[in-house]
């Protein structure tokens, strides 16, 4: 205990020495390597794609991003460099977190350490109430699934089978899918909860398909996981079976939207970020990106990134380059962006976003696939505090 507080000492000590110098140094913690590298990939992209655009110079101060890989849902991993950020590297501001693990962990240093931190994906709701100096620009898996069961009665279905990864922000989807869509009258035929690491969606998905029910809902994290149940899905021949895919954004995500192949046509989805969202910001934010990396299609964790670095400069530019943590958390709580998905707010009461989701569906566009929005759903809080 006495080893963390002094880690907690020096590491104010440090900040402020920081802040008070030419740099604004902003530590992110994210997965670059592993399972979930491109959460990494496309949380950073999205966050050099901001500085790109609107430079690195702030209030007369340098902002120097700092990225520390985690390698995954690895807590201690994650505990360990958010240390060494706070402490060796003297960082202002920490931010990232692809994977909800990884932010619970480094949520006492936060605290500690007073170092306003920027989540940029993780997404179960808990996650802010951990620590007073977390806010979070991402979403949560209640925010954007509570739309879904309410779209999905309101289709006309009323026997739904959940599937979801088994951490933090699927038992969340899980729960807020259940308790939405009985309440309005449907029945959840069915759970099923599948490892986060290397699962085998085959057997769930056939489990799934035998006990016949008019939809399945599905979360997974983006990425493999979303390949290999829309594998399976497709394989075990649920479509076929008159089997309605519905899922959160994750499951057809931009970045691997392609790798889906037509089996993803007419999958409908409910997300706070399309790539094919019309908007003069949206459009700004894709010729950004593509400066930064051409060769993949960003995806709602690089909204993640590039807003979360919004949020930071402008608490920069509102404390005139002079970061302190209780400050910073004054001029967050209450933060409107006009973002590339739509205007986004940080609630001054939760330090959580307030966001526009969208129904979405697969379909191609200029013969790509892309999640076209029909339906908006405004100014979403997150039902899950």
């Amino acid at each position: 205990m006495k080893k963390f507080v002094m880690y907690g000492i020096f590491a104010l000590a440090a900040g402020q020495a920081c802040a008070a110098g030419d740099t604004i140094k902003v530590g992110m913690l994210a997965e670059m390597s592993g399972t979930f590298a491109d959460f990494g990939l496309q949380m950073t992209n999205g966050a050099k794609a901001y500085m790109k655009q609107h430079g690195d110079i702030v209030a007369g101060k340098k902002i120097e991003l700092i990225v520390k890989d985690t390698t995954g849902p690895a807590p201690d991993v994650a505990k360990r460099l958010a240390q060494e950020l706070v402490v060796k590297d003297g960082v202002d501001f920490l931010a990232g977190f692809g994977l909800t693990p990884n932010a619970f962990a480094v949520a006492p240093i936060s605290t500690e350490a007073k170092k306003p931190t920027i989540i940029m994906n993780a997404a179960t709701s808990a996650i802010t109430t951990k620590s007073p100096y977390i806010a979070r620009v991402s979403f949560t898996l209640a925010q954007v699934t509570e739309p879904m069961a309410q779209w999905a009665y309101k289709s006309g279905l009323r026997k739904i089978y959940t599937v979801v990864a088994d951490y933090g922000p699927g038992h969340d989807a899980e729960q807020t899918f259940k308790k939405t869509f009985t309440k309005l009258g449907g029945e959840v035929v069915g759970e099923l909860r599948v490892p986060l690491k290397n699962p085998e969606f085959g057997p769930f998905v056939q489990r799934v398909k035998d006990s016949k029910p008019q939809a399945i809902f599905v979360f997974v994290p983006a990425g493999e996981l979303a390949v290999g149940f829309m594998k399976a899905y497709d394989e075990r021949g649920l479509a076929k079976a008159g089997i309605k895919l519905l899922s959160t954004g994750d499951v057809t995500d931009d970045s691997v939207i392609d790798a889906l192949g037509d089996g993803a046509l007419g999958v409908i989805s409910t997300h706070q970020y399309s790539a094919a969202h019309v908007s003069p910001e949206n459009k700004a934010f894709l010729a950004a990106y593509a400066k930064v990396d051409a060769k993949t299609r960003p995806n709602f964790m690089a909204v993640g990134g590039y807003d979360g670095m919004a949020a930071i400069y402008e608490v920069v530019r509102q404390l005139k380059g002079n970061v302190d943590g209780d400050k910073a958390m004054q001029v967050l709580k209450g933060l409107k962006i006009n973002s590339p998905r739509g205007p986004i707010q940080i609630d001054a009461d939760t330090r959580d976003i307030v966001q526009n989701v969208y129904v979405r569906e697969v379909k191609k566009v200029d013969g790509k696939l892309y999640n076209v929005e029909f339906e908006t759903i405004n100014a979403v809080k997150d039902p899950g505090k």
